[in-house]
């Protein structure tokens, strides 16, 4: 069964651009513990929000999970985790996260419910409520 999440950038670092350009991408640098737990659920074919944080404050685009976690290429302790996106497409309309925060069908979405997690988990019903309002309906 397919799971979804939002994963967070800054895109002065890595934006929806950098990934598309890619191709794939290495979704790295991840050095919290929850947020990597999250990494290692990941799993070859489920789906994510590509979310940009601290400037734009929104969901941008959809990706898949290309490979699930491997150690962190940037990591020498050999603690953290990455996997591998690949971008399918972008929303046609950003979701921005006032947009989120005003939807009572989100209420209980983990990333608005603690706002410093990287990764996290969406429920099924949030993730089509997301897209609706992205415009993929």
């Amino acid at each position: 069964m397919t799971q979804y999440w939002l994963m967070k950038s800054e895109p002065d670092e890595y934006s929806w651009d950098d990934v598309v350009r890619g191709g794939e991408g290495v979704w790295d640098g991840v050095r919290n513990a929850q947020a990597s737990n999250n990494l290692k659920a990941m799993q070859v074919g489920d789906k994510a929000l590509f979310y940009h944080s601290r400037s734009g404050l929104e969901a941008v685009g959809v990706m898949q999970i290309s490979a699930a976690a491997f150690p962190d290429p940037k990591d020498e302790t050999g603690r953290w985790v990455a996997v591998k996106v690949t971008p399918i497409k972008p929303l046609p309309k950003p979701v921005s996260l006032k947009a989120m925060k005003a939807n009572p069908a989100l209420a209980d979405m983990a990333m608005l419910r603690q706002s410093r997690l990287s990764v996290a988990a969406i429920e099924n019903d949030e993730w089509h409520e997301i897209m609706r309002m992205g415009g993929n309906g």
